[in-house]
């Protein structure tokens, strides 16, 4: 078989919360698993064992009775833990590859183009190393597109006994049978509209699609699904992306673990958000003129009375110093803070960001003083060493009694050396 000049690769961690649960409870090999959202509010991840019995989204205070009668094991979610996993995961990925995008938490592309060798072999090296090197089962789909790469894995993941987590559909015939036994809303980017759409034009299945006219499909619909069809009959359209570019906006929100009447633990947690941002703000390296702070109360018991403000706020200059944004920040909760509400959420928004050198104040302007970057550089290199939150500013509590309600959470084996993996 020749190999096409461009082939892609799709690296999926399979049930990727549950996975990260899983690698450091052994004794949860067998055993359905779901994850819960913040403040453990309802289903957001299931892992396979678990799908049948429970629906995505379903309330955990509503099913939580079914869970313990069936034998499931809840967790809250856990994102230190997750989010490290995945830096582990793209890690062994983009050292085994040319070229890699990292397209979710869960989910990387990787350009196999000039690879030598059998590509079926290759794609079971790289999914043994992840699961060596971490515990985590992944499924690899391999194809000419980057489409046909997604379809490829799903395959891999729904035939997992037959292909052994791994499917290469670069062989023509093998990829006309995918696309035969592939609805055609299982499609990477066809929602469930558009599903219905097309298969009111008798495009029940991804050959259909495939086959379909796509200048058509471009007039009908959008370009976006003109290149899917294309892409699904072997021509690249879409190449690996390059990296993000920085974001013109940083937003940092949660809901509290309970409601809350009074402005200091609103401040309190205004100002650990504001410590979250800027965290975000230093790591792609810009600077902030402007911030939009807004609380609100829960929105739909209709027994609570409902109120919602925000002010924006205008920093003396651009600055990625948490201090002096923190102290903006909480200054303006005395604004938009009313007595008599009972809140729920409280959110920081940093806009107007520019990078190093972008902002043109005039020459007698007020500039971000040296020490600032300094402070900034220690502070970012002790967290990132020792672990988010040990140094922080002094408005941040350790341990608030609003913060979010995850009595299910496991450890952060990963992330805490007070939290590592010990062994009986």
């Amino acid at each position: 078989m020749t190999k096409p000049d461009q082939v892609f690769a799709l690296i999926d961690c399979n049930s990727f919360y549950a996975s990260c649960e899983r690698v450091f409870r052994p004794d949860l090999a067998k055993t359905p698993i779901v994850v819960l959202s913040n403040n453990d509010g309802c289903v957001i991840a299931r892992s396979y064992d678990a799908k049948p019995y429970v629906k995505m989204g379903a309330p955990y205070f509503q099913i939580k009775d079914d869970l313990s009668r069936l034998g499931i094991v809840p967790f809250s979610s856990n994102y230190a833990l997750y989010g490290d996993m995945s830096e582990r995961v793209m890690s062994i990925i983009e050292s085994m590859v040319p070229a890699a995008e990292v397209y979710s938490i869960d989910e990387s592309f990787a350009d196999l183009s000039g690879i030598p060798g059998n590509l079926t072999q290759f794609g079971r090296q790289i999914r043994s190393t992840i699961f060596k090197r971490t515990g985590i089962p992944v499924g690899v789909g391999i194809a000419p597109t980057k489409t046909l790469a997604k379809l490829a894995n799903h395959t891999a993941k729904r035939l997992q006994a037959q292909t052994g987590g791994v499917v290469d559909i670069c062989d023509e015939f093998k990829r006309a049978w995918v696309l035969r036994n592939t609805e055609v809303g299982e499609v990477w980017g066809i929602g469930r509209r558009l599903n219905a759409h097309l298969e009111g034009m008798k495009i029940k299945t991804a050959m259909d699609l495939a086959m379909a006219d796509p200048s058509m499909l471009r007039q009908k619909f959008s370009i976006v699904v003109e290149k899917t069809a294309r892409e699904l009959a072997g021509t690249p359209c879409l190449e690996l992306d390059d990296p993000d570019p920085p974001k013109q906006e940083i937003c940092c929100s949660r809901m509290f673990g309970k409601r809350l009447t009074e402005i200091e633990p609103i401040k309190e947690a205004v100002a650990t958000y504001m410590m979250r941002a800027s965290e975000k703000l230093r790591a792609q390296g810009s600077l902030c003129k402007k911030i939009r702070v807004s609380i609100r109360t829960g929105m739909f018991n209709p027994e609570e009375a409902k109120y919602a403000q925000g002010a924006l706020v205008e920093l003396p200059y651009p600055t990625n110093d948490v201090r002096l944004m923190t102290k903006f920040a909480v200054a303006a909760v005395d604004r938009i803070f009313r007595p008599g509400f009972r809140y729920s959420k409280a959110e920081v928004l940093l806009i107007d960001l520019r990078q190093l050198g972008q902002f043109t104040d005039d020459l007698f302007a007020e500039h971000q003083p040296a020490t600032s970057d300094q402070v900034m550089g220690v502070l970012d290199q002790i967290n990132n060493r020792w672990g988010r939150g040990t140094l922080r500013t002094g408005g941040v509590p350790a341990a608030p009694d609003w913060g979010m309600q995850r009595s299910l959470m496991s450890q952060s084996y990963t992330t805490r050396i007070d939290q590592l993996w010990t062994v009986k």
